[in-house]
């Protein structure tokens, strides 16, 4: 007796926007390091994306203060104005809808994304993560490395999915861990290769949309 084997799933469609420059929306928590590395870029017509809107978790984030000294519009949707995970979830994705946009890109958002926002925008939703993933997701990367001894590490940009830090791999850039390097030296290097590599791979799949077949991505 023979099973047959299941198809898999057609890929999904490429990002594609209403003109030649891709709509960004940006999601930060913290003081958006990423989110300025973005901004430096999106005014050479060249790049291909725009960030046109910010949405942050938290009221005092210094990403919001970036995003008005640029004249960009922002959102706040901090979870202590909603009843429920479900309320918030909801509110997110409303939020990020108001800006219609190509991409999602969660820079330095420390929040797990919900079902809400997922269902609107993946696979248009990328992330960066202070690790090679598949190894230390979670919210110490870092810390979790430098613990386990490894000689490189690095980050990752990913597309979100329903999992922490699981989504299908975009781009990965390496870093050596240095005999001296504590938590903080180290994190330190990383955002530097982490904000080239975000900017990188958010112009490249402005520029030429991406398709998703199981694990792998192909931009352009």
């Amino acid at each position: 007796m023979t099973t047959a084997r299941p198809t898999p799933p057609p890929p999904s469609p490429p990002v594609r926007g209403a003109d030649g420059t891709r709509r960004v929306v940006v999601l930060v928590s913290g003081a958006g390091s990423n989110l300025a590395a973005l901004l430096a870029a999106h005014d050479d017509p060249a790049y291909g994306a725009r960030v046109v809107g910010v949405v942050s978790d938290k009221p005092a984030a210094g990403g919001l203060a970036l995003a008005r000294a640029a004249g960009v519009p922002t959102a706040v949707v901090a979870p202590a104005d909603f009843p429920d995970r479900a309320a918030w979830d909801v509110a997110l994705a409303d939020a990020i809808g108001v800006f219609g946009p190509d991409l999602v890109v969660c820079a330095g958002f420390m929040r797990i994304i919900g079902a809400p926002t997922l269902e609107r925008f993946a696979p248009r939703i990328l992330n960066t993560h202070p690790a090679l993933l598949p190894s230390f997701p979670g919210a110490h990367g870092v810390r979790d490395a430098l613990a386990y001894g490894v000689r490189v590490t690095g980050c990752t940009v990913h597309l979100v999915d329903a999992g922490v830090d699981t989504g299908p791999i975009l781009a990965q850039g390496v870093v050596a861990v240095e005999p001296d390097d504590d938590e903080a030296s180290l994190h330190e290097r990383i955002k530097a290769v982490e904000r080239e590599l975000l900017v990188r791979t958010v112009g490249e799949v402005a520029r030429g949309g991406l398709r998703v077949d199981g694990r792998r991505v192909v931009v352009g």
